[in-house]
């Protein structure tokens, strides 16, 4: 059994950031990403969040008995604040994938930069079984 997934804990999950196989969303949002991309963004740094789910409990996400809390960093311009809105694009994944255990606490904050300019950045905390 992975460390991370000892019966009853709760898995930290580093930062994921927007990035995928076609290199991801980069720049800030307000300016040189749309809305739109925002959020598709933030459904990416999901993906990945689940993805790192899977692999610390051995493939099986039945292990997941919920998501605690998000903590999510929007890469934004100085005259976009619709932050909360495009954490949506993650946390409705959530809820997509785990029904109401995927329901959660969060956090949906503007930053001035990301690591690499990636667009969204998205940490978990996760109980697991």
């Amino acid at each position: 059994m992975c460390r991370l997934c000892v019966p009853g804990t709760w898995s930290h999950i580093s930062g994921q950031i927007s990035t995928d196989a076609a290199g991801g969303c980069k720049g800030t949002v307000g300016t040189e990403v749309d809305f739109d991309m925002a959020v598709k963004a933030a459904r990416t740094c999901g993906i990945n969040l689940i993805a790192q789910m899977n692999a610390a409990c051995d493939g099986d996400l039945d292990r997941v008995v919920r998501v605690v809390k998000l903590g999510a960093f929007v890469q934004a311009g100085p005259d976009f604040f619709d932050i909360p809105k495009v954490i949506n694009g993650c946390s409705d994944l959530m809820v997509e994938v785990f029904g109401d255990a995927g329901r959660h606490a969060r956090s949906a904050v503007g930053v001035y930069r990301l690591p690499l300019n990636f667009s969204v950045e998205v940490d978990a905390i996760v109980e697991v079984r």
